[in-house]
């Protein structure tokens, strides 16, 4: 990982969590990339029953402003994936645990992946347009719907339902939408890429919880900057690459020269440097975006998963 958090960075990064959700409601959501909004009406014909379990036919709806109410703490991950609302479902069933469906509307499909991505550790399971089952919580995405699905206990009746009316509520969601065109840059499995690891990002605080690179933006992201972090094996390393894109090259290139002065400033010219863990580090830029490595054990390790990039990047022609 990167540099150790000092108790003035922690202060910081909270005063600047508290910055981004202003900016987050503030700002439209059409200047962020990302397919055109929608209606935020919720147009989901949710399942009356499902394998005993009923639903209570109320609704509990949120907006961006009343989610802390509901999800006090947890509520910044969601308001930076440009959250729009939030519709709690309950369904019952005499002697079983009650279940809870949370269907959250995104600012596009690119941030439906962007909230299903972050917290992605768990088997796929088959739903929506990606998903994962685990700890008895099914979580999947579908369009710009980002959908949890849990239910207060276990067992293996529980879990069957879990599945099933996630597959009813993914039926119902009218039609998918493109995940961030971002990951296709990325270079595939045959180098070593551990798919489930990618974290599509639009902020450098989300950034720095998945791999701490700076208390302050020193890479410039912002909801303009669509940025994907993804960990590819080497040997029985773990390296992770960032790819940014900027909407200039001129804003990547700025971009670029201010990492390399707060983070590598001992770097040469080639843009590498070996870090005090004895790990390698390397950026550059590309047209409108930025590469980089960390902790590559070795800096052939480093350069090779570059040039990998480099090459997807002109496959796409750019």
């Amino acid at each position: 990982m990167g540099r150790r958090k000092s108790a003035s960075d922690s202060l910081a990064m909270r005063v600047w969590i508290l910055l981004i959700i202003l900016n987050l409601i503030l700002i439209p959501a059409q200047v962020a990339a990302g397919e055109p909004n929608e209606p935020m009406k919720l147009e989901i014909s949710f399942p009356a029953e499902t394998g005993g379990w009923k639903w209570d036919g109320k609704i509990r709806n949120f907006n961006p402003r009343t989610l802390f109410d509901y999800m006090d703490g947890a509520a910044e991950l969601y308001l930076a994936y440009r959250f729009q609302s939030l519709d709690v479902y309950q369904l019952e069933k005499s002697g079983q645990p009650p279940l809870t469906v949370e269907i959250f509307t995104m600012g596009s499909s690119a941030d439906a992946y962007g909230i299903f991505s972050f917290e992605r550790q768990d088997k796929d399971a088959g739903i929506g347009q990606g998903s994962e089952f685990g700890g008895g919580m099914l979580r999947f995405w579908k369009g710009q719907y980002f959908v949890s699905i849990y239910g207060e206990g276990e067992g293996p009746e529980l879990e069957s339902v879990i599945i099933r009316l996630g597959k009813e509520v993914a039926q119902a969601i009218p039609k998918s939408g493109p995940a961030p065109k971002l990951i296709t840059y990325l270079p595939d499995t045959q180098v070593g890429l551990i798919q489930k690891s990618i974290r599509y990002l639009r902020n450098h605080v989300l950034l720095n919880q998945r791999y701490y690179i700076a208390n302050q933006n020193i890479l410039h992201l912002n909801p303009q900057a669509e940025a994907v972090l993804a960990q590819y094996l080497r040997g029985t390393h773990k390296v992770h690459l960032l790819l940014i894109q900027y909407p200039t090259e001129k804003q990547a290139e700025d971009a670029l020269q201010s990492f390399k002065k707060a983070y590598m400033p001992e770097a040469t010219e080639k843009g590498f440097l070996q870090t005090e863990d004895r790990k390698w580090t390397m950026a550059k830029r590309q047209k409108e975006f930025i590469l980089a490595v960390f902790g590559a054990p070795a800096l052939a390790d480093a350069d090779e998963l570059l040039k990998a990039t480099e090459a997807k990047l002109k496959g796409k022609g750019i």
